[in-house]
């Protein structure tokens, strides 16, 4: 699985920089920014310190909905649960869901909003799950990079990953991403529209499912495709 950190319109130079550096330091190196230059100013790299190589590398996407149709699984942070959803997750759980899903997400992204207002509501609304730190107080709040190193810190486990012996993966068209866009297909045919609760249902608990889980899913949508061709 790669695991990239995104930035979201960041204020600060030098968080930018700060937080390349917690990647690097923590195994990681895929640093994604949107709608920012900010990796490319001298105070960045001032506070880069051994990993302006993350900086030259990062990639840049016009807006979240680009990370979006880029990865498996998108994480954003928040503060708190929004919008009575329930799967929101501590650092420690979350690791704990990323683990479970094995080789049946190529790619995830963890996203940070901005220093002085976070995420958007419709930003959070194309996250698959959420994620925060809890702390005792709500105020003084962690700034950006002292989160992505709280993050990469937890997550730093699953950069060591060793791959099975036989080197093998989840085929494309098994993996989580493939699953979603199966479903969105699937379900409006069968009185579940995108608007209705059965579909909303389900689209939110998805990314909870395991990756033996997730290829049952696959193999029931298989039967159930199956049938509607027999119409």
């Amino acid at each position: 699985m790669q695991l990239a950190f995104v930035l979201v319109e960041p204020k600060v130079p030098e968080n930018v920089g700060a937080a390349a550096r917690a990647l690097c330091t923590m195994g990681f190196g895929e640093l994604w920014l949107v709608n920012s230059d900010l990796h490319t100013r001298p105070e960045a790299h001032w506070l880069a310190h051994g990993s302006d190589h993350i900086l030259d590398n990062a990639r840049i996407f016009p807006d979240l909905e680009a990370v979006r149709n880029s990865v498996d699984l998108l994480m954003g942070t928040s503060a708190k649960p929004r919008h009575n959803r329930q799967d929101w997750h501590p650092p420690g759980q979350l690791r704990e869901v990323l683990n479970s899903k094995g080789s049946s997400v190529a790619t995830a992204a963890l996203v940070f909003g901005r220093e002085d207002r976070g995420l958007a509501n419709e930003e959070l609304a194309l996250c698959d799950l959420l994620t925060g730190i809890p702390m005792k107080v709500a105020y003084p709040s962690l700034n950006l990079a002292q989160s992505v190193m709280l993050y990469a810190w937890e997550m730093s486990g699953l950069s060591a990953l060793e791959p099975d012996e036989t080197g093998s993966s989840a085929a494309p068209q098994a993996r989580l991403g493939a699953l979603r866009s199966r479903l969105e297909t699937m379900l409006p045919q069968v009185d579940a529209p995108a608007d209705g609760k059965l579909y909303q249902w389900a689209m939110e608990r998805l990314p909870m499912l395991s990756e033996r889980d997730i290829g049952f899913v696959h193999t029931l949508c298989g039967n159930i495709e199956r049938l509607l061709k027999r119409k």
